[in-house]
Protein backbone atom coordinates (compact mmCIF):
# COMPACT_ATOMS: atom_id res chain seq x y z
CA UNK A 1 0.00 0.00 0.00
CA UNK A 2 1.39 3.64 -1.00
CA UNK A 3 1.49 6.28 1.34
CA UNK A 4 -1.69 8.12 0.31
CA UNK A 5 -3.59 5.13 0.10
CA UNK A 6 -2.58 4.15 3.86
CA UNK A 7 -3.56 7.74 4.64
CA UNK A 8 -6.65 7.71 2.76
CA UNK A 9 -7.43 4.19 4.59
CA UNK A 10 -6.59 5.40 8.00
CA UNK A 11 -7.36 9.05 8.05
CA UNK A 12 -9.97 8.90 11.00
CA UNK A 13 -7.27 7.46 13.06
CA UNK A 14 -4.78 9.88 12.53
CA UNK A 15 -7.01 12.81 12.83
CA UNK A 16 -8.03 11.56 16.46
CA UNK A 17 -4.08 10.57 17.07
CA UNK A 18 -3.29 14.55 15.96
CA UNK A 19 -5.96 15.52 18.51
CA UNK A 20 -5.17 14.19 21.01
CA UNK A 21 -1.41 15.02 20.59
CA UNK A 22 -2.30 18.69 20.08
CA UNK A 23 -4.48 18.39 23.07
CA UNK A 24 -2.01 17.08 25.51
CA UNK A 25 0.57 19.87 24.32
CA UNK A 26 -1.77 22.57 24.20
CA UNK A 27 -3.08 21.55 28.14
CA UNK A 28 0.50 20.56 29.09
CA UNK A 29 2.12 23.94 28.12
CA UNK A 30 -0.95 26.15 30.15
CA UNK A 31 0.47 24.79 32.93
CA UNK A 32 3.88 25.03 32.00
CA UNK A 33 3.35 28.82 31.26
CA UNK A 34 1.42 29.77 34.61
CA UNK A 35 4.06 27.71 36.53
CA UNK A 36 6.86 29.23 34.90
CA UNK A 37 6.28 32.76 34.71
CA UNK A 38 4.75 32.15 38.53
CA UNK A 39 8.43 31.23 39.43
CA UNK A 40 10.11 33.89 37.34
CA UNK A 41 8.12 36.25 39.18
CA UNK A 42 8.85 34.78 42.21
CA UNK A 43 12.91 34.69 41.47
CA UNK A 44 13.56 37.55 39.39
CA UNK A 45 14.43 40.41 42.02
CA UNK A 46 16.87 37.36 43.70
CA UNK A 47 20.11 36.91 41.82
CA UNK A 48 20.66 33.36 43.48
CA UNK A 49 17.28 32.65 43.34
CA UNK A 50 16.87 32.97 39.73
CA UNK A 51 19.73 30.83 39.03
CA UNK A 52 18.56 28.51 41.07
CA UNK A 53 15.22 27.96 39.14
CA UNK A 54 16.66 27.94 36.08
CA UNK A 55 19.29 25.31 37.28
CA UNK A 56 16.98 23.24 38.63
CA UNK A 57 14.55 23.80 34.91
CA UNK A 58 18.08 23.18 33.00
CA UNK A 59 18.79 20.24 35.33
CA UNK A 60 15.18 18.69 34.29
CA UNK A 61 16.13 18.12 30.28
CA UNK A 62 19.13 16.26 31.33
CA UNK A 63 17.10 13.55 31.82
CA UNK A 64 16.17 11.77 28.93
CA UNK A 65 12.24 11.70 28.28
CA UNK A 66 12.03 7.90 28.00
CA UNK A 67 13.76 7.79 31.66
CA UNK A 68 11.41 9.91 33.10
CA UNK A 69 8.77 8.23 31.33
CA UNK A 70 9.41 5.06 32.89
CA UNK A 71 10.55 6.56 36.19
CA UNK A 72 7.24 8.27 36.47
CA UNK A 73 4.85 4.97 35.40
CA UNK A 74 5.20 3.58 38.98
CA UNK A 75 3.98 6.58 40.59
CA UNK A 76 0.99 7.75 38.73
CA UNK A 77 0.48 5.09 36.53
CA UNK A 78 -0.11 4.68 32.67
CA UNK A 79 -1.73 7.07 30.27
CA UNK A 80 -2.63 10.31 30.47
CA UNK A 81 -1.07 11.26 34.00
CA UNK A 82 3.07 10.79 33.17
CA UNK A 83 2.46 12.37 30.10
CA UNK A 84 1.31 15.31 31.44
CA UNK A 85 3.92 15.32 34.25
CA UNK A 86 6.63 14.97 31.47
CA UNK A 87 5.70 17.98 29.20
CA UNK A 88 4.90 20.39 31.93
CA UNK A 89 8.53 19.50 33.74
CA UNK A 90 10.50 19.49 30.04
CA UNK A 91 8.31 22.68 29.29
CA UNK A 92 9.33 25.06 32.02
CA UNK A 93 13.06 25.94 31.53
CA UNK A 94 12.43 28.15 28.31
CA UNK A 95 9.49 29.71 30.21
CA UNK A 96 11.51 30.34 33.69
CA UNK A 97 14.07 31.77 31.53
CA UNK A 98 12.80 33.96 28.94
CA UNK A 99 10.35 35.02 32.39
CA UNK A 100 13.68 36.53 34.55
CA UNK A 101 15.01 37.35 31.63
CA UNK A 102 12.18 39.70 30.19
CA UNK A 103 11.44 41.10 33.76
CA UNK A 104 14.77 42.50 34.69
CA UNK A 105 15.49 44.05 30.92
CA UNK A 106 11.80 46.27 32.00
CA UNK A 107 13.24 49.95 32.55
CA UNK A 108 13.80 50.30 36.22
CA UNK A 109 12.34 54.42 35.25
CA UNK A 110 9.19 53.38 34.21
CA UNK A 111 8.98 51.03 37.38
CA UNK A 112 9.84 53.84 39.70
CA UNK A 113 7.20 56.01 37.72
CA UNK A 114 4.43 53.42 38.05
CA UNK A 115 5.33 53.75 41.88
CA UNK A 116 5.30 57.27 41.92
CA UNK A 117 1.74 57.24 40.65
CA UNK A 118 0.72 55.05 43.85
CA UNK A 119 0.81 51.88 42.45
CA UNK A 120 0.99 49.36 44.06
CA UNK A 121 3.86 46.56 43.69
CA UNK A 122 1.06 43.92 42.24
CA UNK A 123 -0.34 46.93 40.59
CA UNK A 124 2.99 47.42 38.68
CA UNK A 125 3.74 43.61 38.19
CA UNK A 126 0.36 43.10 36.21
CA UNK A 127 0.27 46.70 34.65
CA UNK A 128 3.99 47.52 33.59
CA UNK A 129 6.22 44.65 34.13
CA UNK A 130 4.53 41.47 32.40
CA UNK A 131 3.59 43.64 30.22
CA UNK A 132 6.43 44.77 28.82
CA UNK A 133 8.07 41.39 29.62
CA UNK A 134 5.45 39.66 27.59
CA UNK A 135 7.41 39.54 24.29
CA UNK A 136 10.71 36.96 25.53
CA UNK A 137 7.88 35.39 27.49
CA UNK A 138 5.86 34.57 24.53
CA UNK A 139 9.03 33.30 22.87
CA UNK A 140 9.80 31.27 25.58
CA UNK A 141 6.35 29.44 25.23
CA UNK A 142 6.88 29.05 21.80
CA UNK A 143 10.64 27.57 22.02
CA UNK A 144 8.80 25.31 24.84
CA UNK A 145 5.73 24.24 22.29
CA UNK A 146 8.25 23.09 19.77
CA UNK A 147 10.06 20.81 22.39
CA UNK A 148 7.29 19.12 23.57
CA UNK A 149 5.82 18.63 20.30
CA UNK A 150 8.56 15.95 19.51
CA UNK A 151 8.70 14.84 23.27
CA UNK A 152 5.14 13.88 23.25
CA UNK A 153 5.65 11.04 20.83
CA UNK A 154 7.65 9.57 23.48
CA UNK A 155 4.07 9.04 25.55
CA UNK A 156 2.86 6.16 23.66
CA UNK A 157 5.57 3.85 25.27
CA UNK A 158 3.44 4.90 28.68
CA UNK A 159 -0.04 4.20 26.80
CA UNK A 160 0.00 8.07 26.67
CA UNK A 161 -2.33 9.90 23.59
CA UNK A 162 -1.15 10.76 20.67
CA UNK A 163 0.76 10.52 16.94
CA UNK A 164 3.46 8.59 19.46
CA UNK A 165 1.43 5.51 19.04
CA UNK A 166 1.59 5.76 15.34
CA UNK A 167 5.21 6.15 15.13
CA UNK A 168 5.59 2.90 17.60
CA UNK A 169 3.09 0.91 15.96
CA UNK A 170 5.63 1.32 12.60
CA UNK A 171 8.40 0.67 14.99
CA UNK A 172 7.27 -2.39 16.37
CA UNK A 173 5.97 -3.71 12.72
CA UNK A 174 9.08 -3.05 10.69
CA UNK A 175 9.59 -5.18 8.02
CA UNK A 176 5.78 -5.48 7.55
CA UNK A 177 4.04 -4.20 4.30
CA UNK A 178 3.12 -0.67 6.26
CA UNK A 179 5.60 -0.05 8.95
CA UNK A 180 7.64 2.94 7.44
CA UNK A 181 3.79 4.53 6.18
CA UNK A 182 3.01 4.56 10.27
CA UNK A 183 5.99 6.15 11.09
CA UNK A 184 6.14 8.34 8.57
CA UNK A 185 2.24 9.16 9.05
CA UNK A 186 3.21 9.96 12.72
CA UNK A 187 6.21 12.27 12.03
CA UNK A 188 4.46 14.18 9.58
CA UNK A 189 1.70 14.84 11.63
CA UNK A 190 3.77 16.26 14.22
CA UNK A 191 5.71 18.45 12.00
CA UNK A 192 2.55 19.61 10.44
CA UNK A 193 0.98 20.27 14.27
CA UNK A 194 4.38 21.78 15.37
CA UNK A 195 4.23 24.34 12.23
CA UNK A 196 0.37 25.67 12.97
CA UNK A 197 0.92 25.93 16.78
CA UNK A 198 4.07 27.98 15.50
CA UNK A 199 1.54 30.30 13.50
CA UNK A 200 -0.69 30.62 16.06
CA UNK A 201 2.13 31.78 17.85
CA UNK A 202 3.17 34.31 16.01
CA UNK A 203 -0.69 35.59 15.54
CA UNK A 204 -0.65 36.15 18.90
CA UNK A 205 2.37 37.97 18.72
CA UNK A 206 1.26 40.31 16.57
CA UNK A 207 -2.09 40.75 18.19
CA UNK A 208 -0.73 41.19 21.57
CA UNK A 209 2.46 42.88 21.63
CA UNK A 210 2.44 46.49 21.11
CA UNK A 211 4.33 47.67 17.46
CA UNK A 212 6.68 50.08 19.22
CA UNK A 213 7.37 47.13 21.25
CA UNK A 214 8.16 44.50 18.01
CA UNK A 215 10.83 47.09 16.59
Amino acid sequence: MGFWDYLSSRHQQLLTDAYQHASAVFQCMVIAALLGVLIGVVTYRSGWAASLAITTTSSILTIPSLAMIGLLIPLVGLGVAPTVVTLTLYGLLPIVRNSIVGLRGVDPSLVDAAKGIGMSRAARLLRVELPLAWPPILTGIRVSTQMLMGIAAIAAYASGPGLGNEIFRGIASLGSANAINQVLAGTLGIVVLALLFDAAYVLIGRLTIPRGIRV
